[in-house]
């Protein structure tokens, strides 16, 4: 089960190997579970300083306190 909505402003965990956009990301669909972990659900997220969406898994998702604009 999904913990964010669609329409939600998160905060991306970053990693070593992905370099991320400043700022905040909005949830733009919530990806169906996977055999690969059905306790971690992905969802498509978009930052307003990005042409794409990334699929990011919500354990590297945090609620973020901004406003998306």
């Amino acid at each position: 089960m999904h913990k964010f909505k669609i329409g939600q402003l998160v905060e991306l965990e970053p990693n070593m190997l992905q370099l991320l956009a400043p700022g905040g990301y909005e949830i733009r669909h919530l990806v169906p579970s996977s055999d690969r972990d059905p306790a971690d659900p992905c969802y498509r997220i978009k930052s307003a300083a990005e042409k794409y969406e990334r699929v990011a898994p919500e354990s590297r998702l945090t609620l973020s306190a901004s406003v998306f604009s």
